[in-house]
């Protein structure tokens, strides 16, 4: 009966990892889910508590990465931390946004946080008396960041669902 409720944990833990795309927290979900059962199945030993943290920190880091690459992005490119906050603001707006008015699933919610990452940038970095062309490779270097930030977060939640998945089945 264990080999079942592995099963159907591994697959309601894709259904989380389903929800990264769309800047949802899937990847906390696969964590909270996978210790409640984790802790509901104690007596069998199904996951240590070393795997539970380790999907814990990678959580974490796959926040930081999306919460800070569109930041990070704009500094590369030469932007001031006005350009940088533009960024940040500007990527939790445009995910928003455009989650609900662009009806492309993912690719909405995506092309809304780097496009608004890279108008953020620009926006701000343009206000504080940038010229022009600085002002817009800042926002392209933030809508590239922001790109490579949600992307990590995806990839960090694919290898928090396969670390899970083996753990659920290795002795």
């Amino acid at each position: 009966m264990l080999y079942i409720w592995s099963i159907v944990l591994i697959l309601l833990n894709a259904v989380w990892l389903a929800l990264v795309p769309f800047a949802l927290p899937g990847n906390w979900l696969i964590v909270i889910t996978t210790s409640l059962f984790a802790w509901w199945r104690a007596e069998d030993g199904v996951f240590s508590a070393y795997t539970l943290l380790a999907i814990a920190i990678l959580a974490l880091i796959g926040e930081l990465f999306e919460f800070f690459s569109g930041m990070g992005g704009a500094k590369k490119a030469g932007a001031g931390w006005r350009g940088s906050i533009g960024a940040l603001v500007g990527a939790i707006t445009g995910a928003v946004l455009a989650t609900f008015l662009i009806p492309a699933p993912f690719l909405g919610t995506l092309l809304g946080a780097c496009v608004g990452a890279g108008l953020g940038a620009w926006a701000f970095e343009s206000f504080a008396g940038r010229p022009v062309r600085a002002s817009l490779t800042s926002g392209f270097g933030a809508g590239l960041g922001q790109f490579l930030g949600s992307t990590a977060k995806i990839m960090i939640g694919i290898l928090i669902w396969f670390i899970v998945a083996i753990a659920a089945f290795w002795p």
